[in-house]
């Protein structure tokens, strides 16, 4: 059986691999959007700083700034780069855990931005930097999902990945279609960049075509059973990981606390609608809370 500190660690690894993805897409969207002088760039710039927290920042010290503090800020917990820090450090405790191709991968990505020109690089291509880190940490994903055993270490990083993608997207949701009265996001550029922020546009096209409309994008972020990064994707992967992993432990994978939550909201998911959802609130998801730290 895992020692409780090794799954603690791997749980966390996936965890902030997921956030510095999510906070380096949201800053490529935003600086992208402040290309575009209008009210879609700056609503745009509202969404990403609303979903961490900061939705006056842009305001004191511009959008570019902005961006760059959610990057390498390394006195912001949540950055990413206090994420991939605290990533490699994780993985450092259960290196005998994870393989070489994994380790390798984020240790070059933890030096590229904890280099000493890290700043410079970032302000001379910021949408390169960007680009490359978003790409490493997909290839650090592939590495994982493709050279660890899928045993227990590699189901509690998956918990972790999981579990903060469908956070982090429920605060997406929240802060556009619940929290400010007034402030409701409906502008076509605007949801553009929302679906761009979920890594979500082109499947959402699959699916809708040019009909970028909130109910849509709400419908398929929250419901949609193939899409990885939809609500429900993640909730299902949760439940079956928690699954599995009880069992491991000598559970029948239903009693127990965690999993009987999990197979609620899965179940809670799986049989509701748009309909209920709109009813209720995008803030009924639940998800949406600040960052969680170690």
């Amino acid at each position: 059986m895992m020692l409780a500190r090794v799954a603690d660690s791997l749980y966390w690894l996936g965890r902030y691999i997921e956030r510095a993805e999510h906070l380096s897409r949201l800053s490529s969207v935003m600086l992208n959007a402040t290309l575009d002088q209008t009210d879609s760039g700056v609503q745009a710039v509202w969404i990403a700083l609303s979903a961490v927290g900061e939705p006056e920042v842009s305001s004191a010290i511009g959008s570019f700034e902005a961006a760059e503090a959610l990057v390498l800020d390394r006195a912001d917990d949540n950055s990413v780069v206090s994420s991939l820090s605290r990533a490699r450090e994780n993985a450092r405790q259960v290196r005998d855990q994870i393989t070489t191709e994994t380790w390798e991968r984020l240790n070059l990505l933890y030096l590229k931005v904890t280099d000493e020109n890290a700043r410079r690089d970032f302000a001379d291509g910021s949408t390169t930097f960007l680009h490359d880190v978003i790409a490493d940490l997909h290839l650090f994903k592939g590495a994982a999902d493709t050279t660890m055993s899928h045993g227990e270490s590699w189901r509690f990083m998956m918990l972790g990945m999981y579990l903060e993608r469908a956070q982090l997207v429920s605060r997406l949701l929240e802060v556009c279609f619940a929290e400010t009265p007034g402030r409701q996001i409906n502008d076509h550029i605007a949801l553009v960049s929302l679906l761009r922020m979920a890594c979500a546009l082109e499947p959402y096209l699959r699916v809708y075509t040019a009909e970028i409309e909130p109910r849509h994008i709400l419908e398929f972020l929250v419901f949609d059973e193939d899409f990885p990064r939809s609500i429900r994707f993640a909730t299902s992967q949760i439940e079956a990981n928690l699954s599995v992993l009880a069992r491991r432990a000598g559970g029948d994978g239903a009693g127990a606390g965690p999993e009987r939550i999990a197979g609620r909201l899965k179940a809670r998911l799986q049989f509701a609608d748009i309909n209920e959802l709109e009813n209720q609130g995008a803030g009924a998801l639940g998800f949406g809370a600040r960052h969680a730290t170690q």
